[in-house]
């Protein structure tokens, strides 16, 4: 219990999923959870069902701990600050969040809809926005009152972000946006005493259910709970040194994503007729675009 003793977190979308196991494996080392979810289904429609999180808080409290439910749109700049109020007002402060909370509106892009696009980026990239950019105002005044924190951000990314999956143009946009929206924000609050990462994470969850058939030991590497250990260690204090960093998590292992790296390079010129040779000359030694290859959803 002594691992996150003492320490308050916020959950987005941790009314299912990879999300629950969070709240869920958080709320074992001792820390105290808020647990946000609005209950839609994976496209985020659906009425506001705040069952799933009152069901996670339930489990918590059976053992032992302490847990409150948030029924609100982590897009929503208002519902974002009332968020980090409440576990404040609730828990008397607030060390870590976790931005979770996403859908799915999947289409080849012509023939996505304006309303598809705007629904999944709003919810990915204003819903990770919105709550760290209150839970940071937070932390910034305790840091001005001479209280400085010790707290975490940890984003989620996702492969169809950094490898580029092809029908999911909306949410690997947003995806991608949340991982560079993480290393900026690792950047900008370090000094206040805030450590922001981001995980892309590969777990079967509703999102992912029925897309092909898997090994039981497949399965086994795919539970959400290899995740979650990762993400409770990423909270905890003995992780402060980590920060502004990528990680791809499953059972198989903990990868760093090495991110966008300088390659070849070649001379400019205003005059575009000179070009074609070398651009070729620098592309036939700079490495190709990393992608999702099949194989690599199935084996280490």
């Amino acid at each position: 219990m002594s691992f996150l003793e003492g320490r308050v977190a916020i959950v987005t979308g941790g009314g299912r999923g990879v999300g629950r196991t969070y709240a869920l494996k958080l709320a074992e080392h001792g820390a105290k959870v808020v647990v946000n979810d609005l209950g839609g289904d994976a496209a985020g429609g659906g009425s506001d069902d705040l069952t799933p999180a009152q069901e996670v808080v339930n489990e918590i409290k059976a053992m032992g701990g302490e847990a409150v439910v948030n029924g609100g749109d982590v897009s929503s700049w208002d519902n974002a600050r009332e968020m980090v109020a409440q576990a404040v007002e609730t828990f008397g402060r607030l060390d870590i969040l976790i931005n979770n909370a996403g859908i799915l509106r999947d289409r080849m892009l012509v023939n996505m809809t304006e309303e598809e696009w705007d629904i999944v980026v709003k919810v990915h990239l204003k819903g990770t926005f919105a709550p760290t950019h209150h839970a940071a105002n937070y932390w910034r005044t305790e840091s001005k009152a001479g209280r400085q924190p010790d707290a975490r951000v940890i984003n989620t990314t996702s492969h169809s972000a950094l490898f580029a999956n092809i029908g999911q143009a909306n949410y690997a946009a947003a995806k991608g946006g949340i991982a560079s929206f993480s290393q900026v924000a690792a950047r900008e609050l370090q000094r206040i005493g805030v450590t922001v990462n981001a995980i892309a994470p590969r777990a079967e969850t509703r999102m992912t259910a029925g897309l092909r058939e898997w090994t039981p030991e497949q399965l086994e590497r795919r539970d959400p709970e290899w995740i979650a250990g990762f993400v409770a260690w990423l909270a905890s204090a003995e992780a402060s040194h980590v920060s502004g960093r990528v990680f791809e998590v499953w059972g198989y292992g903990i990868t760093v994503a090495e991110s966008w790296q300088h390659g070849p390079s070649c001379e400019a010129s205003k005059d575009p007729s000179v070009l074609g040779e070398r651009v070729s000359k620098i592309l036939k030694f700079a490495r190709g675009n990393a992608g999702i290859n099949p194989g690599e959803w199935l084996d280490p």
